[in-house]
């Protein structure tokens, strides 16, 4: 009998609410950093990662995440697997709240994430069927190394030769597979990915890319993906989400967003993906200057300083994050879209 048909995967935890509740709801995240400073190590000021983040994912679904470096992505990664303490916010995994029905260690049962990094995610000092069975050994599940010997044929890695081997005797996107077997080992229902490809080689990440979106259909997973790469994330997402300085400025399903981006700072970001044309080029910066210090961060709409259809109602409150007209699930936190704000152009300007 073949390791893959000896592996013995328990059952996700039972779906609560059905197909039509969203699998995991965030509500006003925050998470501030204090910068300390002085002999005594006073808190002097704080780093507003995330501050007053809501989404939802729904069943079966992947949604990307994307923005630039520094604006909150990975915090609220490690946020919803609760690696880093919230400030404020609910999070809601399958209709239970995280500190009232739901435990932290429910949630990790039922939340897995494979880091950006693959090597410093996984313990020099244990073999790398041990890596992958640690988790379900400490959750006390059935069988852990041949779970993890299953688990390593399916992700491509034969157990004979690779289950003894420690992980720097392998290559990255060996251990990015181990990594996400690592993960599957506990038979989660969602799984956050972190720059997940990023660092392989482009033929390496397809064929990642194509094993992620197999292990989905097969095991009925919910992926967060969070990525800098537009086009990766077109290919493997239904819906993408925007974050801007901690806040999300923009979210909808992944064609709408491509064909017409309806936030300033998403229009940029789209700008700003290298041509395949050698006679487009970039002849002047999408945007100018550097995002702000999200320890002072602008009033208002924190886009405003480099945005430039910014008002001076842009500067005075901040939009609300609002459903367009004729786009149903297309959301964006702007002023131009707003006929209430009182910015001269709301309605009238179009960002092609």
């Amino acid at each position: 009998m073949s390791a893959t048909e000896t592996m013995i995967l328990p059952e996700n935890l039972p779906s609560k609410g059905g197909p039509a509740q969203a699998l995991l709801t965030v509500k006003n995240l925050r998470k501030y950093f204090p910068v300390r400073g002085g002999i005594l190590g006073r808190t002097r000021a704080m780093v507003q990662a995330v501050d007053g983040v809501s989404f939802s994912v729904k069943k079966g679904e992947t949604l990307g995440i994307v923005g630039e470096s520094g604006c909150g992505k990975s915090t609220t990664a490690r946020l919803l697997i609760g690696l880093t303490e919230k400030d404020d916010g609910e999070i809601i995994f399958d209709g239970q709240g995280l500190g009232d029905a739901l435990t932290l260690r429910d949630l990790r049962r039922g939340v897995q994430m494979v880091f950006q990094d693959s090597y410093a995610s996984l313990n020099p000092r244990l073999t790398i069927e041990e890596s992958i069975a640690f988790g379900a050994r400490v959750q006390g599940l059935d069988d852990p190394i041949g779970r993890a010997h299953g688990l390593m044929a399916r992700v491509g890695l034969d157990p004979a030769r690779f289950a003894q081997r420690y992980p720097h005797e392998v290559s990255g996107g060996q251990r990015q597979r181990i990594n996400i077997a690592r993960a599957l080992a506990m038979s989660p229902r969602l799984v956050i990915l972190d720059e997940a490809v990023s660092a392989l080689d482009k033929s390496v990440e397809a064929q990642v890319l194509n094993l992620l979106a197999d292990l989905r259909e097969e095991f009925g997973l919910t992926y967060i993906f969070i990525s800098h790469d537009l086009n990766v994330v077109r290919y493997i997402s239904d819906r993408i989400l925007v974050m801007y300085l901690g806040e999300v400025v923009e979210v909808g399903p992944v064609d709408a967003i491509w064909s017409q981006q309806a936030h300033p700072y998403t229009r940029s970001l789209f700008s700003a993906m290298p041509s395949m044309d050698p006679d487009n080029r970039t002849k002047t910066p999408p945007l100018s200057g550097d995002p702000p210090n999200p320890i002072n961060p602008p009033s208002g709409c924190r886009f405003h300083t480099r945005c430039r259809f910014a008002d001076i109602v842009c500067k005075a409150r901040a939009p609300q994050l609002l459903e367009l007209p004729g786009a149903p699930g297309h959301f964006a936190a702007c002023h131009l879209h707003d006929l209430g704000s009182g910015h001269p152009k709301a309605g009238k300007e179009s960002l092609g």
